[in-house]
């Protein structure tokens, strides 16, 4: 289970202390997803950064299976972050001097050998669509499978948690309605913890919880 209670985050400003999370609160099963609307500066990607282990809270807590982050040694949480945590952004940030099956491959090169890493890489590619474009590099692949191979990547490690901060927002409509799917019969299969931060009331729509997050405060959408 993913918990956030009483989340503040605050950076420093000219005009004194930014808030930019006010005390938020949720709770996520494994197997439950959701999605987070909200305005350009609302706090929206800076609460996937506090549950994912990137930007530690200013006060209050995240748990991922009962376990607290940012209680963890530097190595420790980076660990966590590695094995527990899948993130998909915007840019797909894929390495252009890899290939397809290389890029999913990444996050298995740190820590100790994985040797069911490579079978994993080709069935989760198989199942994005992309079999036929393991030796392909991202230059060769249209924006969509870019953003396919980024899916892959995320679930390579078999996380937990899975973060998606606007996966769709560089698609076109027919191109983000596939990943849209993708994304969702994925966290079906593997029974991940779905977090999903977008503009797009379209892919929204497609999740049973969604949220609205305005000036840091983050409250439920009702249909």
């Amino acid at each position: 289970m993913l918990s956030a209670q009483q989340l503040t985050k605050t950076y420093p400003s000219p005009g004194g202390p930014l808030t930019v999370l006010d005390k938020v609160g949720f709770a996520l099963q494994a197997g439950e997803a959701a999605a987070i609307m909200g305005p350009s500066g609302s706090g929206k990607s800076s609460l996937l950064y506090v549950v994912g282990g990137l930007e530690p809270p200013t006060s209050g807590v995240v748990t991922l299976a009962g376990q607290d982050p940012y209680a963890l040694a530097p190595d420790a949480l980076a660990a966590f972050r590695n094995q527990q945590v899948g993130f998909v952004f915007q840019d797909h940030c894929l390495l252009p001097q890899c290939t397809v099956l290389e890029n999913v491959l990444v996050p298995t090169l740190v820590g100790s050998a994985d040797a069911s890493a490579r079978d994993r890489a080709r069935q989760l590619l198989d199942q994005v669509g992309l079999s036929a474009r393991l030796d392909h590099r991202p230059a060769a692949l249209s924006g969509g499978e870019k953003q396919r191979v980024a899916i892959a990547r995320a679930l390579i490690r078999q996380p937990r948690l899975l973060l998606c901060d606007e996966p769709t927002g560089n698609l076109d409509a027919d191109s983000a309605s596939r990943v849209a799917e993708l994304l969702l019969a994925l966290h079906e299969t593997q029974q991940t913890v779905l977090l999903v931060v977008t503009h797009s009331e379209v892919l929204a729509a497609r999740f049973a919880r969604r949220w609205m997050i305005t000036r840091g405060e983050l409250t439920g959408v009702t249909t």
